[in-house]
């Protein structure tokens, strides 16, 4: 019989062939993209973006721009609750395979990326619009779960089998905060930006270990959010720090173009909006309000499926839970 809270981890490639397993989160950005008449098309184009992207910042002895391409895994996380082999699918992230078309070589790449929880989806889209609580509002307890789970994830033998780092998750910066151009610049990341309070996200995301620094790379029209348990400029490599700019800003144009692909860049003070309306649309199709209608369907299901059938093991398991000095020490 399996161990209970045992995590299991699978691979998927992200490439134009790439078609959602079944127990994927439709909202996931790569998922959303690999469905229906363009899915092709879409996928191919968003590699492209990537790729591209990635050469427009490893400029090194890469005259034509073409010298590097990502190789993309999808990470599915599972866990099995009861120990009986019936496993929930926790969480998705990404890993890129930096590949050096001149060499041969095959670099290692960021793991993270993209973050993607059912669980996420129960906490957002269920739990706050059923209490009625408004913009940056929450219970206290609001995240612990989820936090938990991922602490427990990426602490577990199996996570730290497949990777020698923990992830970097990079995500859209809020329109509901204000972010201040300071006077640091990183040689890869760009111009770090910084705002006065923590969003709800900010907050949720501390849960699972992790802080915010805010960046906005070269070439780039707005800051990422980087969420990282260590030391995010000292932790990683140059080509770790661009796969995940390449990914990520990519996804973002094609999400969020309001912010990430304006015909002008972000100034000293930047206030993100959804309604700004100097932006161009990229050519791969994306159905977003379909995506914020998905979140709510998927908060549910994850509520009847794990939330509630699960509830007495899980409260017991979270009131007992702790990452031992072992587990912090080899992290």
């Amino acid at each position: 019989m399996s161990q209970k809270f045992a995590c299991s981890i699978k691979r998927i490639r992200f490439d134009e062939h790439y078609a959602p397993a079944n127990n994927t989160r439709l909202t996931t950005n790569f998922a959303n993209l690999a469905r229906g008449e363009s899915r092709q098309e879409n996928l191919r184009r968003t590699l492209a973006m990537i790729n591209n992207r990635f050469n427009s910042l490893a400029t090194v002895d890469n005259p034509k721009g073409d010298r590097y391409s990502l190789e993309i895994d999808i990470i599915s996380a599972e866990i099995d609750i009861e120990g009986n082999g019936e496993t929930f699918p926790f969480i998705e992230t990404l890993k890129s395979t930096v590949i050096d078309h001149q060499t041969g070589e095959r670099i290692e790449g960021m793991i993270g990326n993209s973050f993607s929880s059912y669980v996420r989806d129960y906490d957002f889209s269920v739990v706050l619009p059923t209490l009625g609580y408004k913009t940056d509002e929450k219970p206290e307890d609001f995240g612990d779960l989820h936090g938990k789970l991922y602490l427990h994830l990426i602490n577990s033998a199996v996570f730290k089998a497949e990777f020698k780092k923990q992830p970097v998750i990079c995500l859209s910066v809020s329109t509901t905060k204000t972010y201040y151009r300071t006077a640091n610049t990183h040689p890869v990341l760009g111009a770090e930006y910084t705002n006065n309070d923590d969003s709800r996200t900010d907050e949720y995301f501390k849960k699972m270990g992790l802080s915010v620094r805010y960046f906005k790379p070269k070439h780039a029209n707005a800051p990422l959010a980087f969420y990282c348990a260590g030391d995010l400029l000292r932790d990683y490599t140059d080509f770790e720090l661009i796969s995940a700019i390449a990914t990520m800003e990519s996804f973002q144009r094609i999400y969020r173009p309001e912010i990430y692909n304006t015909n002008s860049p972000a100034g000293v003070i930047y206030q993100p909006s959804l309604s700004y309306g100097d932006y161009s649309l990229t050519r791969i199709v994306y159905d977003r309000v379909e995506r914020g209608q998905l979140a709510v369907k998927q908060g549910k299901w994850t509520e009847e499926n794990f939330i509630k059938p699960y509830k007495d093991i899980l409260d017991e398991w979270a009131a007992n839970f702790q990452v031992t000095a072992a587990q912090k020490d080899a992290a």
